[in-house]
């Protein structure tokens, strides 16, 4: 059955998405046992509850990781409207924070049509948006940085499935996030080396800082609270300021620390070159404990980037293998090699972009029976699969 959707908030279900097609008997168990009370279901998408036989599902279902071919005259409208809008938000978030800097009290209610521009640009065309957000030059760093966490935050916020009101929170959370540095001193921030124990210390005062410059202000949310204050928390409690783990992180501030890091590690900064998306995602799922695993799925599927040697599976009831570089390291390639169904090798495909099939979600190789996965991921990088060559 195609589930459209809980009742509820979104941490109370069993699954990294609150859309998706139930195929397995294993998730069914798995949603009755939760503490869900009510699921929508789309019967023009799937069975019903009486077992009704299934529908096929859309031939182009919508999948926002992956954006499909556009005509030039569209795309060169989109970039257009995304370097407007990024050019915006960034004139606006430098004199919040240089106002904040200053002393003086935030009043977040300018950033609100900032928000509504981004969130408008992230639903046309996310890949294109985040992508430019990405390349911004060292000097600029600061400001653009908190335009793209904001566009990276509506995203995934829409990946998950939060309403309206709650993305463009979430958002204004994000291009508010870091005000705090506002009180670091220049050379310590914009230091190119190794920051000394001293200078460490200084800038792990950011949180707090911004936390007290945003309580009280015109338009602050909870959201942009909680994310100033705790988007350097991880969930194995050795973040800061504080060491919190788990679900005290609250959701915002989970989700902010999955996007801050992802866009400081593939941006240019003042001491490191910038990594690939698909490098960068690929070091943040081996960083064991830092992050909430099923938000952390959940943004790699709205940036469509997953870590190399990922197994997932697929929407046409395949499972398949992340591949090293995609395209330039810009956006996974997949390559598909086993059904689900008969439990047996099927012929290798590589899958670009979600065009021909899409991602559901992240699988346990020993599940699958795969008790070697890495010599399984060397030979299928390699075009082999029992005796099949790509």
């Amino acid at each position: 059955m195609f589930i459209h959707g809980f009742e509820g908030s979104w941490m109370t279900h069993p699954f990294w998405r609150s859309r998706f097609l139930l195929e397995r008997a294993v998730d069914l168990e798995q949603l009755r046992a939760s503490e869900v009370a009510v699921v929508v279901i789309d019967l023009a998408r799937g069975i019903g509850p009486d077992g009704a036989a299934p529908v096929p599902p859309p031939a182009e279902p919508y999948d926002p990781a992956w954006i499909q071919d556009r005509s030039p005259e569209v795309v060169k409208i989109e970039r257009d409207q995304a370097r407007r809008a990024i050019a915006h938000a960034r004139d606006v978030t430098q004199e919040i924070y240089e106002n904040a800097g200053r002393g003086l009290p935030i009043d977040a209610r300018l950033a609100a049509p900032v928000v509504a521009e981004i969130t408008d640009c992230v639903a046309r065309n996310p890949a294109m948006f985040l992508d430019m957000t990405r390349l911004k030059s060292k000097d600029e760093y600061t400001y653009l940085h908190s335009v793209s966490v904001c566009g990276l935050m509506v995203n995934l916020s829409r990946e998950i499935g939060l309403e309206d009101g709650q993305v463009r929170a979430m958002g204004l959370a994000g291009l508010l996030h870091d005000v705090g540095k506002m009180a670091v001193p220049a050379e310590v921030l914009n230091k190119p080396g190794q920051l000394n124990d001293y200078e460490f210390e200084v800038i792990k005062q950011h949180p707090e800082n911004g936390h007290v410059m945003l309580y009280g202000g015109n338009g602050v949310n909870q959201e942009a609270l909680d994310v100033a204050l705790m988007h350097h928390e991880k969930m194995d409690g050795s973040g800061y300021p504080f060491g919190l783990q788990g679900e005290a992180i609250s959701l915002a501030a989970r989700m902010g620390a999955i996007c801050d890091v992802y866009d400081a590690l593939t941006s240019d900064r003042v001491y490191k070159d910038r990594w690939t998306p698909v490098k960068s995602v690929t070091k943040m799922r081996s960083w064991t404990g830092h992050f909430d695993p099923k938000l952390l799925f959940a943004f790699f599927r709205s940036i469509g980037v997953a870590p190399t040697g990922s197994l997932l599976r697929l929407a046409s009831g395949r499972l398949g293998v992340v591949l090293p570089e995609g395209t330039q390291g810009a956006r996974s390639k997949i390559r598909a090699f086993y059904s689900t169904e008969t439990r047996r090798p099927v012929p290798l495909e590589d899958i670009f972009r979600g065009l021909s099939d899409r991602a559901l979600g992240e699988e346990d190789p020993a599940d699958w029976g795969f008790t070697n996965w890495e010599a399984t991921v060397r030979t299928l990088m390699e075009g082999r699969w029992a005796g099949r060559d790509v």
